[in-house]
């Protein structure tokens, strides 16, 4: 029985990675936000943490397995795996739906992250002046980080390095969107896109046997780029896990306080009735980017009218509530069973 648990405990952690990178595809939305709802928020940080220099001690004097264990290696090489086959699957179907049912994706969110909302707020019980000041801090600051235009792409590789440490903080930060990030900065086509791509299609001619791509200008300076943007996300996601963790064992009020005004804030990126603005040129042509897609300049949000669209889109909501609490029934079931 212990061997079924464990094994089905194994599949979900892997499920939850899937859900985590295929949220921090999308703009907006949080992984940070799936660690936090499923319950695994404080374990991953705290993983991500022994990735220190008695980590990196024990790695260069070869004792490999005590490596593996001080890092809690199951829990995290799990969860990155279903990240990295979210990245070339799930967030391919995800770009599928977005393109196709825009309005429904982004209600489903929407949904998602008002029960993360409740799920998060439901047991904090330590409200006072403090705690309600981050709050209003953190609405706030995510409010205005939704209204900024975003920049230009530079593919400068300092650049794309700060691009990944940044990007990667939505892993860590519940509410904060790397994505979006990556939007703002103007890099999410080359980093997100581009890269991945350029990579996916670089394992698909390996394993073919052709290594044309040798040769190729383009696909090589894309593959240069995804590898300084990686290591610049390695880089964040372990410094912000220490900074996270000793905020986390301090602060523990005021810092999920701020999470959940975060939370709120980003409700403006994903609320599901907006417009896409492109960005012109001064003869009112439209910037396109190197896939020959126009460039996204910001979103003009709306209220919708009544129609079969916005029940359609409501009952999204409803459903992307339910999802969050379904995770929680059974995150509280898992509990009672251990």
């Amino acid at each position: 029985m212990q061997n079924t648990r464990s094994l089905k405990d194994r599949i979900f952690l892997v499920i939850k990675g899937l859900g985590m990178g295929a949220a921090n595809k999308v703009p907006g939305v949080s992984g940070g936000v799936v660690a936090f709802v499923a319950g695994f928020y404080e374990e991953f940080i705290f993983s991500l943490q022994r990735v220190n220099k008695i980590a990196f001690k024990l790695l260069f004097n070869g004792r490999f397995k005590s490596f593996y264990q001080y890092i809690n290696g199951k829990f995290l090489s799990l969860l990155f795996f279903g990240m990295i086959v979210s990245y070339f699957s799930v967030s391919k179907i995800l770009d599928y739906f977005l393109k196709n049912y825009e309005l429904y994706v982004w209600s489903l969110f929407f949904g998602m992250i008002i029960g993360s909302i409740y799920y998060i707020n439901k047991d904090f019980k330590d409200w006072n002046y403090k705690s309600i000041l981050s709050l209003v801090l953190g609405i706030i600051l995510g409010v205005a980080i939704s209204f900024l235009d975003p920049a230009k792409e530079n593919d400068n590789l300092l650049f794309v390095f700060f691009c990944g440490i940044i990007s990667v903080s939505g892993m860590t930060l519940p509410g904060f969107s790397g994505s979006f990030v990556l939007i703002l900065l103007g890099n999410y086509v080359l980093l997100l896109v581009d890269a991945v791509n350029a990579l996916y299609d670089t394992f698909t001619e390996l394993f073919s046997g052709n290594f044309s791509f040798i040769k190729n200008e383009v696909r090589l300076r894309l593959l240069k780029v995804l590898g300084v943007f990686t290591l610049g996300s390695v880089t964040g996601l372990v410094s912000f896990s220490h900074v996270l963790s000793y905020v986390l064992k301090h602060y523990k009020n005021i810092t999920t306080a701020s999470i959940i005004g975060f939370i709120i804030g980003s409700l403006g990126v994903v609320w599901p009735w907006k417009e896409t603005i492109f960005k012109t040129k001064d003869d009112g042509s439209f910037l396109f980017d190197s896939r020959g897609e126009k460039v996204i300049a910001n979103y003009e949000r709306f209220l919708p009218e009544l129609s079969g669209e916005t029940y359609f889109a409501i009952a999204y909501i409803i459903l992307g509530i339910l999802v969050v609490l379904a995770l929680e029934w059974y995150g509280q079931r898992t509990k009672k069973d251990l």
